[in-house]
């Protein structure tokens, strides 16, 4: 298993969401590109996020820096205005949070959810997608599978674990997202 890969903690420590996911294509609404219809359901879409007076340009960037616990890091991440996925790496296997694989489900739904509390544009576009399934596609990935958060057109389905698409349907069927985070989470905005 890739040091990168969340698979093998998933089905450890989040078993509900382990497993691949099968659905029909003319039943989903798909999150491709941050500029094509549906983008702002990806976490790479421009929705400023705001936490304890910190501002982060997108989610993906403030799950990123869930990740960390060292100053150093998160500086890195937090001012480089690049993919903060692929800055991420470079800090990953020397500082990452040792305890990442049993929060990062949780970790998620804490960005889902200040995304949902602070962008009204993206509070109306889950409630726009009711009744349709929500998937991040990832068939032009150039990689056989998909990771575990997206899927893979198979035919007239997509397939694949789909956890974005999971955890933003639970988001705009229920309004809310439980999650449990360990007490120093947030530590790292000390450092910005």
């Amino acid at each position: 298993m890739s040091f990168y890969s969340i698979s093998e903690f998933i089905r450890e420590n989040y078993p509900e969401y382990w497993g691949l996911q099968t659905y029909p294509a003319d039943q989903c609404v798909r999150i491709h590109k941050i500029d094509e219809e549906w983008g702002v359901f990806s976490n790479f879409g421009h929705t400023p996020i705001v936490v304890e007076g910190v501002t982060f340009d997108t989610s993906e960037r403030l799950f990123q820096l869930m990740k960390f616990k060292d100053e150093e890091a998160v500086k890195a991440i937090y001012y480089k205005k690049s993919n903060p996925k692929m800055t991420t790496k470079h800090w990953e296997k020397t500082h990452r949070r040792e305890d990442w694989g049993k929060m990062i489900i949780d970790a998620m739904k804490f960005c889902l959810t200040q995304k949902y509390e602070q962008s009204e544009e993206f509070r109306k576009e889950l409630e726009r997608s009711k009744g349709k399934i929500i998937v991040e596609d990832q068939t032009a990935f150039t990689k056989k599978n998909p990771d575990a958060w997206g899927v893979k057109l198979q035919g007239d389905n997509f397939v694949g674990p789909n956890l974005l698409g999971r955890l933003l349907m639970e988001l705009r069927d229920n309004g809310k997202l439980d999650y449990t985070l360990p007490a120093d989470t947030l530590n790292f905005l000390d450092y910005l």
